[in-house]
């Protein structure tokens, strides 16, 4: 019966590899900034800001849809929606371009969610004892997208007329990669139905927490505090790493610094979730905030090519809390209603997000208007400070959590 469970695991390694191209609006960002934005960084900034936050919004429904319908309905519909908010993105002008928020960012985020963790439920229910690693695989899947589209978008911008030309034409083109693979792979999606595999997805002494239930727990605010603090720095990043190459003289090769930051954030996912099977997920939730913490420090402080590999390693963390957070919910409040349960404790990096890019994108203007990228130093700084925030909150909720880390 285990084996019936690898199309479905390969669909959604599918899915989530499309789902990837949330992770390279650093190609996007300057061209963007300049056209649509007239300058503001941290205007186009919020497009990609509020896609990450209405992903959790977009988790939220789909997982309730989900256990009313079928995963199956659900993402294909998430695809559809995904696919529309693309493809309108590309009609976007500069005397609209509040419009980018609303297709890029909400209906991006709302179709995104819909298949992000419904894909990732799905998945964990055909091997209930190998959580983390199943985890790891789904979501690194999501960062290797990033990898695999950052050269794709790069060509399509250069091959629709460089940048600040290129851009929407290069959404609309994505659109329909969305639209097919989405569809296709939804096919392939469904829930074990042996009496064996079902038991054991609801957890032996786990009593799965519906959401409401769930919302009634100090854990629940603490584990989702805590992600709120601890996305910053990679999400300052992952939104930047290819104007702040640009700003230390690294032109040519600043693309370079967006497939550092994917790829490791990939690496980070698959990694740090099987660590998790081992070490538990709040002690490893731990260790990365202190990676965290440290490596946002460094920015101002690493020269030369050096800056990429310290993107690589703030990537490699970054990836770690999303390839650990979705065991996390499931220690902590059950596998039953994972899917709505997990996107309601991703609100906390829905608001990270869009403090990431506001806190980001008004010192990126700064270190612009003065033409010193080291003016963009404080909001990594901040960064910093928030996760030794997180740190905090993580030792509380280990000490509030009766069951084994």
């Amino acid at each position: 019966m285990k084996n019936q469970g690898i199309p479905v695991i390969l669909a959604a390694i599918a899915i989530q590899l499309t789902l990837g191209v949330a992770y390279i609006w650093s190609v996007f960002q300057t061209g963007i900034a300049e056209t649509i934005f007239n300058g503001d960084n941290a205007g186009a900034a919020l497009s990609f800001s509020i896609l990450i936050a209405t992903l959790s919004v977009g988790s939220i429904i789909g997982g309730m849809l989900a256990v009313k319908y079928s995963t199956r309905s659900v993402v294909f519909v998430g695809g559809i929606i995904l696919s529309a908010g693309f493809f309108l993105a590309s009609f976007v002008t500069a005397q609209m371009p509040q419009m980018l928020w609303v297709t890029y960012g909400l209906m991006g985020g709302i179709g995104m969610g819909f298949t992000y963790s419904t894909t990732i439920a799905c998945a964990q229910r055909w091997y209930p004892h190998k959580k983390g690693l199943v985890t790891g695989i789904i979501v690194a899947s999501l960062g290797f997208g990033g990898v695999i589209f950052t050269p794709v978008a790069q060509g399509l911008l250069t091959f629709f007329g460089g940048q600040g030309v290129g851009e929407l034409k290069t959404f609309r083109a994505l659109s329909v990669v969305f639209l097919v693979v989405c569809s296709l792979g939804s096919l392939f999606l469904k829930n074990p139905t042996d009496s064996k595999t079902f038991a054991a997805t609801q957890g032996a002494g786990l009593s799965g927490l519906t959401p409401m239930q769930m919302l009634k727990t100090p854990q629940f605010y603490l584990a989702s505090a805590t992600l709120m603090f601890a996305c910053m720095g990679g999400l300052m990043m992952i939104g930047f790493a290819k104007p702040i190459a640009v700003a230390r003289g690294l032109e040519a090769t600043a693309v370079i610094g967006v497939l550092a930051v994917t790829m490791f954030n990939s690496v980070g996912r698959l990694t740090w979730g099987a660590i998790s099977d081992k070490l538990g997920p709040i002690n490893t939730v731990i260790v990365l905030l202190s990676g965290t913490a440290v490596l946002s420090l460094l920015v101002n402080v690493v020269g030369g090519y050096w800056i990429f590999v310290l993107m690589a390693c703030i990537g490699f963390f970054f990836g770690g809390y999303l390839g650990t957070y979705p065991s996390l919910t499931a220690n902590l409040f059950g596998p039953k209603y994972l899917a709505t349960n997990y996107g309601i404790l991703l609100l906390g990096f829905s608001i990270g997000a869009i403090l990431s890019s506001i806190i980001a994108g008004h010192y990126r203007n700064i270190a612009q208007t003065a033409g010193d990228i080291n003016l963009m130093f404080p909001a990594f700084v901040i960064a910093s400070l928030c996760a030794v925030g997180g740190i905090v909150m993580m030792v509380i909720l280990k000490v509030k959590n009766r069951q084994p880390a």
